[in-house]
C-alpha cells in the first residue's frame, strides 16, 4: 500500500497552479460533443482520469468499454450508446458494479433501448444493443437519484426522432448538475425547457464552435478548507468563474461561515482567513461533492453542524457517509444520523496525528489532507486524487505543505 506524509505545517501562501477544470462540465462537453459529430473545438478540457477515461473511450472501437471507477463515465456512455445504435459491453471496477443504474437503464428501455444485464441485476455490467426505433417521448424519473441519470437522458434527447420529455417525481436532488447540463446543452444549441419538475427537449441537431471550460469548484473547496484550518494563509485559485454553471460554487458562501474570505484578484481568486461561527447548519442535496470537505473543517474548529441532503453519499465511490464516520472518530468527532439529517459533534482535543484510510474515494484522500495544518497527516493510497485532481500534491507542496510519498 502507497502513502503520503503530510508534515504539521500551519502557515500556507501561493497558487493552486495545477487546479483541474470542471470535470462536471468537461465530460457533458464531450458527450455533447460527440453527439454533434464531433463538431467545434473544446478548450481546457479537465485532465482529471474521469474525463480521460471518457475521451478515451468516446474515441474506442472496440465492443467492450471499461470505464474503471468513473460514475459519470457509465451513466453517460449508458445513454450514448443506446440511442446511437452502438452495440457494446459497458464494465468498470468491483466497486463500479456495485453501484446501482437500473433507473436509468428502465427509462432508455422504455424509450426503445435493448440492454442486459451480464452479473446482477440493476448492475453494471451491461450489454447494449442497438436500437432499432423510439417507443415513447415521455418518461418519469425519480428526482431524488444520482442526477447523471437525469443528465444522461437529457443530452440524448435532441438525437431521439420525437424529442423527449422528462418527468422528474418526487424531491429533485442536486438540481444546479441538472441546470448545468440544460445551460451547456443550449450552448451547443438544444432547445430546452426546464420549468418545476418538467425538462422538455425538442429533437433538432447540436453544433458549437468553441467553447472553453472553466475551473473545477469541488476541486477548489480543498482549498478553501485548507485556509479555513490553518494558521496564517493566502492562496490564489486560477481560472474560477464566479458567475458558474457549477453548483459548487456555494462552496463560497458555505466558508464564509467557517472562516475563509473569498475577492477577485485579476483573472484568480484570493483566499485569506477570517472569523468564523460556532455553529453551522446546510442541506446538501444540492452540492453532496462538499460534505466531506466542510465536515472536516467543522469537525477540526470546533464548530457544531446539522447536515441535511447526504442520502446521496451512500452509492458514491465508497459509502462516504459511513467513510466519514470512521475517519473523523480518528479526530475524536462523530457523525450521527438523527431523524434523516446528521448532527456532528466536532473534535474538542485533536491528536497530534492521524492516518487516513481513503477508501479508494478521491475525496476522501483530499477532504482530509488539510488536517495537515494542525498534525500529522499519513493518507493511504495517494494515488486516487488522479480521478479528479492529478496533481493535488504537487500543488500542496507548492504552497508551502511539506510532505513525502
Amino acid at each position: 500500500m502507497n502513502f503520503v506524509l503530510l508534515h504539521p505545517t500551519s502557515i500556507v501562501r501561493g497558487i493552486a497552479q495545477h487546479l483541474p477544470s470542471s470535470k462536471s462540465i468537461s465530460n457533458r462537453a464531450l458527450i455533447l460533443h460527440a453527439l454533434s459529430g464531433g463538431k467545434g473545438t473544446l478548450h481546457n478540457l479537465s485532465d482529471a482520469n474521469d474525463t480521460v477515461v471518457m475521451q478515451r473511450l468516446l474515441s474506442s472501437n472496440e465492443t467492450t468499454l471499461n470505464v474503471e471507477d468513473a460514475g459519470t463515465v457509465m451513466r453517460f456512455l449508458t445513454a450514448y450508446c443506446a440511442m446511437g445504435n452502438r452495440s457494446k459491453i459497458l464494465t468498470g471496477t468491483p466497486r463500479m458494479k456495485e453501484r446501482p443504474i437500473g433507473i436509468l437503464v428502465e427509462a432508455l428501455r422504455m424509450l426503445g433501448a435493448e440492454i442486459t444485464y451480464l452479473e446482477k441485476e440493476g448492475y453494471p455490467p451491461l450489454k447494449i444493443s442497438s436500437f432499432k426505433t423510439q417507443k415513447t417521448n415521455l418518461v418519469s424519473v425519480k428526482g431524488d437519484v444520482s442526477s447523471q441519470f437525469i443528465s444522461a437522458l437529457m443530452m440524448i434527447s435532441p438525437s431521439l426522432p420525437k424529442g423527449l420529455t422528462i418527468e422528474l417525481t418526487g424531491k429533485i436532488g442536486s438540481r444546479p448538475y441538472i441546470e448545468m447540463t440544460a445551460s451547456l446543452m443550449r450552448k451547443f444549441g438544444a432547445k430546452i425547457l426546464f420549468e418545476e419538475n418538467i425538462i422538455s427537449i425538442s429533437q433538432g441537431p447540436l453544433a458549437i464552435d468553441q467553447f472553453t471550460i472553466e475551473g473545477d469548484w469541488s476541486a477548489a473547496s480543498y482549498w478553501f478548507a485548507l485556509v479555513a484550518l490553518s494558521k496564517e494563509a493566502e492562496i490564489l485559485l486560477p481560472n474560477m468563474a464566479l458567475r458558474s454553471l457549477q453548483g459548487d460554487r456555494v462552496v463560497i458562501d458555505m466558508m464564509v461561515n467557517l472562516g475563509v474570505a473569498c475577492e477577485p484578484r485579476g483573472d484568480k481568486l484570493l483566499l485569506q482567513k477570517t472569523t468564523h461561527h460556532d455553529q453551522f447548519t446546510w442541506d446538501f442535496t444540492d452540492c453532496p461533492d462538499l460534505a466531506q470537505t466542510v465536515a472536516v473543517v467543522c469537525a477540526a474548529k470546533g464548530i457544531e453542524a446539522t447536515f441535511t441532503g447526504l442520502e446521496s453519499l451512500r452509492i458514491k465511490e465508497t459509502d462516504r457517509i459511513q467513510a466519514l464516520q470512521n475517519e473523523l472518530s480518528k479526530i475524536n468527532a462523530a457523525l450521527l444520523e438523527e431523524n434523516g439529517s446528521w448532527k456532528l459533534m466536532p473534535s474538542r482535543r485533536l491528536p497530534e496525528k492521524i492516518q487516513v484510510q481513503t477508501y479508494h474515494d478521491h475525496r476522501m484522500a483530499m477532504a482530509f489532507a488539510p488536517l495537515a495544518t494542525l498534525m500529522q497527516v499519513t493518507i493511504e493510497e495517494p494515488e486516487v486524487t488522479r480521478k479528479s485532481y492529478p496533481k493535488f500534491w504537487d500543488d500542496l507542496m507548492s504552497v508551502g505543505v511539506k510532505l513525502k510519498m
